[in-house]
């Protein structure tokens, strides 16, 4: 099945992983180095061995696509995956006055009287950002992420680099370049970014009349995250490839530091006991001429059949 290289990972890390602190306090098992690959022509890699949410993959990368770093967008499309960045830059500033945040990260697991004063604080941030303009680009901007340097990358003379853009066009006219590269690493927007990207870095390939693309992570949260990787990864490689008129090849996801949360491991070792079922097929509607033109109804999925969610908290 596409998704058995997803689980060996899953179960070199249970087998082999070693424990390691990390900045959320929570510990990882981890590994160092790992790569995957998937034949895209087989199917499209979302996960059948847990229902994974294709709504929040599709916003997410039209986000990123649209160079937005504003989670007003995400939150008209129902997507909260990346809420609590934003939300701790508003409680830790000075035009904050409610209930008390400190430390919100782990007391909304571990404290069950403050659980729903942090979930009552947060509706009402989200509610502002969709409801108020001027706050949400003073509260709801994530610095310069995703979008922004794929997008609008800063040069040192003022000028913004869409690379994007840029990588479609040299594939449409040198496809056999060596140089087809999109870098989410900026050093200098690292200190400002309220995430510094994890997946750091991709590569297009083009040969016999396909796309292929590989992605260097260097941090995989393996339950929660990775899985939303390889998805929204071979969503922008068939995007990418039906602009320019190829088939699609094989996803190669390089992860750097791969690892399981501690307070993942009974939920992936439940997962692990399930039987993947037959991808989903991947169906592009609409005759858009750039990718930049989709919109979340020209993208579906047909024959998902997952198996049930399985719930495990975010670390952040």
């Amino acid at each position: 099945m596409l998704e058995d290289s997803y689980l060996q990972l899953a179960q070199t890390i249970l087998d082999h992983g070693t424990y390691k602190d990390d900045r959320t306090g929570t510990g990882t098992y981890s590994i160092f180095g790992y790569q995957m690959r998937f034949d895209l022509s087989k199917g499209f890699p979302l996960l059948t061995t847990k229902k994974v949410p294709f709504g929040l993959i599709k916003s997410e990368l039209l986000w990123f696509l649209h160079g937005d770093t504003n989670i007003q967008y995400l939150l008209q499309h129902h997507n909260h995956i990346w809420d609590e960045w934003a939300f701790k830059n508003w409680v830790s500033s000075p035009a904050y006055s409610g209930p008390d945040m400190t430390n919100f990260e782990h007391r909304r697991l571990d404290d069950a009287d403050f659980a729903p004063v942090y979930k009552a604080t947060m509706q009402a941030f989200d509610d502002r950002i969709l409801n108020d303009d001027d706050f949400a680009a003073k509260f709801g901007n994530l610095g310069d992420v995703y979008g922004a340097q794929w997008r609008h990358w800063q040069t040192r003379n003022g000028e913004t680099i869409d690379q994007i853009a840029n990588v479609i066009d040299m594939i449409k006219k040198t496809p056999d370049s060596r140089r087809l590269i999109v870098s989410a690493w900026n050093p200098e927007d690292v200190p400002s970014m309220a995430l510094p990207p994890c997946h750091t870095l991709f590569q297009f390939y083009v040969a016999d009349g396909k796309l292929s693309c590989q992605l260097y992570q260097r941090s995989g949260d393996v339950f929660l995250g990775v899985p939303f990787n390889i998805a929204s990864y071979a969503l922008l490689t068939n995007l990418i490839a039906k602009e320019c008129g190829l088939q699609v090849g094989t996803f190669v996801h390089t992860l750097g530091d791969a690892h399981i949360y501690t307070n993942h491991v009974s939920q992936i070792k439940e997962q692990l006991q399930r039987q993947p079922k037959p991808a989903p097929q991947l169906v592009l509607s609409g005759a858009h001429d750039s990718i930049f033109d989709y919109q979340m109804s020209d993208i579906k999925l047909t024959g998902y059949d997952p198996a049930p969610a399985i719930k495990a908290p975010v670390a952040i």
